[in-house]
């Protein structure tokens, strides 16, 4: 059937006045979440996750389409208006969009950033529709090698470049493969790491730890630094949430090329959009030194229009991605993963086939929620603003009480709370020791895959394990990430020797 007439059925799904009211719900509560501090698009998917248990699939996962994408412009709002971005893939819009709010062009800059979001999103959203199933025939090439060999791809990348430190991001990956081995083993009927106890014969559920690792591990650690945390004061947006022509102008091209550059990071395990928005901005600063007036440093539009759309582009190609592939690229995308799998859905192939409706519908959710989040963020980001203004010891004792209502929730065990706590304790040690938390929740959402797809291949090539490396897609997924690894370890050694460059001079002076 033409794409365009499954689309169609698609926002016939979700143009229907339930589904139009989850889309509205999750951007407003991506948006709040987003905005408040030290939390993020992550912990808001997170905390939602055992909520929409009680829905059919398709409504909650048109509302996690709004919270995910709404979520991306209140970390966005939070790091303009004070200059401390919710989450890393906002640090590159703060450098110019907290110095244009400085300069009283507070209200300009967020609807730069709402923009970008949209024309990212939007694009994104459109160039899905098409890739993703072909995406999805792809895979369906796919057997135990391959899905094996995408698993360790995502294992690599993500440990490798999301933390500065690649054993602190392999001993985070391993943590999360040592969780999900747990239980009772699928093949043997063995109990693994259990000690014995019943409780943890089905092992921890993901939706336990990425609620205890992303949000109460967050609490603990911002209530920890509570003391030492200086209040910022919120810069109030005035004069119009529009933007002149000659700003239109301007943000224009930076909108296009950042968009451009953050496409391609939908589809490759590297941590989400941290590394898109930044080179996004850093191509901006190049073209800006060409100009007879230099702007960056003053609050230059283009180098905040740039990474708002690349982040967003990049947000909209890793759910094709997830979809088509069954492949997180970050740690809310793996979070969604845990969503699908709770509905006894796996994304891939075989999800095009068997839940059309739900797939479709998803996608052309995206659509209505880019619609959405322009028309609630251009006239009223002053008022999300507003949520900054909560006291934050009554913010983060209403997230813990959220965190363990939902868990016992879907679980009714009191057990499941003591888990919650211990992970959520685990997720604070890791967050003061700048340990980074996406390859913990990919390594517990693949690990399983990667288990299985390495036992099935060994079992139908009668125990020779050169069958993972003789098929020409793992042999290209390998040489891929031998690529992404040759990459980020020249890009750190670089960084270190300008580092040491900068501190001679410093000492020379």
């Amino acid at each position: 059937m033409d794409v365009l007439t499954l689309l169609g059925e698609g926002f016939a799904g979700a143009l229907t006045p339930a589904n139009l009211m989850w889309v509205l719900i999750g951007c407003l509560l991506g948006t709040a979440v987003g905005v408040l501090p030290g939390l993020g698009s992550s912990m808001a998917v997170a905390l939602l996750l055992p909520i929409t248990f009680s829905l059919d699939p398709t409504a909650a996962f048109i509302m996690f389409a709004g919270v995910y994408f709404g979520g991306l412009f209140g970390d966005s709002t939070m790091g303009i208006l004070m200059n401390t971005p919710g989450q890393a893939s906002a640090i590159a819009s703060t450098f110019e969009g907290h110095k244009m709010a400085l300069n009283g062009r507070a209200a300009q800059a967020l609807a730069t950033a709402a923009i970008g979001a949209f024309i990212g999103g939007m694009v994104a959203s459109i160039v899905v529709v098409f890739v993703a199933p072909a995406l999805a025939d792809f895979s369906s090439r796919f057997g135990p090698a391959e899905f094996f060999a995408l698993a360790v791809f995502a294992f690599a990348a993500t440990s490798s470049v999301v933390a500065d430190s690649a054993i602190k991001g392999l001993t985070a990956l391993f943590i999360g493969l040592g969780i999900a081995v747990i239980g009772i083993d699928g093949v043997s009927g063995a109990p693994r790491f259990t000690m014995d106890s019943p409780n943890l014969f089905d092992g921890i559920s993901l939706v336990t730890v990425t609620v205890a690792i992303l949000a109460l591990g967050e609490v603990i650690y911002v209530a920890c630094l509570e003391r030492h945390m200086t209040n910022k004061a919120l810069i109030r947006p005035t004069g119009r949430p529009w933007l002149s022509r000659r700003e239109l102008k301007e943000a224009t091209p930076a909108w296009l090329r950042g968009t451009a550059i953050g496409l391609p990071f939908g589809v490759i395990p590297a941590g989400g959009s941290e590394i898109p928005t930044f080179l996004a901005y850093g191509l901006e600063k190049r073209l800006d030194k060409r100009r007879k007036n230099p702007m960056f440093g003053k609050g230059a539009i283009r180098g905040l229009a740039a990474p708002e759309a690349a982040g967003n582009s990049t947000t909209g190609m890793a759910m094709g991605a997830l979809l088509a592939l069954g492949l997180p690229i970050s740690a809310t995308a793996a979070i969604m993963l845990a969503a699908f799998r709770q509905y006894g859905l796996q994304p891939g192939p075989l999800l095009f086939d068997r839940a059309p409706e739900l797939v479709w519908a998803l996608l052309a959710s995206f659509f209505i929620a880019m619609v959405v989040l322009l028309i609630l963020n251009l006239p009223f980001a002053m008022l999300w603003a507003k949520l900054l203004l909560i006291p934050r010891p009554y913010l983060y004792a209403g997230i813990t009480l959220f965190c363990g209502l939902g868990i016992y929730a879907t679980s009714g065990s009191t057990f499941d709370l003591v888990m919650l706590l211990g992970i959520g304790l685990l997720g604070f040690l890791m967050r003061a020791l700048d340990f980074p938390l996406a390859p913990l929740i990919i390594g517990m959402v693949l690990g399983p895959l990667a288990e299985t797809s390495l036992r099935d291949a060994a079992m139908s090539a009668n125990g020779d394990f050169s069958v993972l490396v003789q098929g020409p897609i793992s042999i290209t997924l390998y040489a891929l990430l031998a690529a992404v690894l040759v990459f980020s370890i020249r890009g750190k050694v670089v960084a270190r020797k300008r580092a040491k460059a900068a501190a001679k001079e410093l000492v020379d002076a």
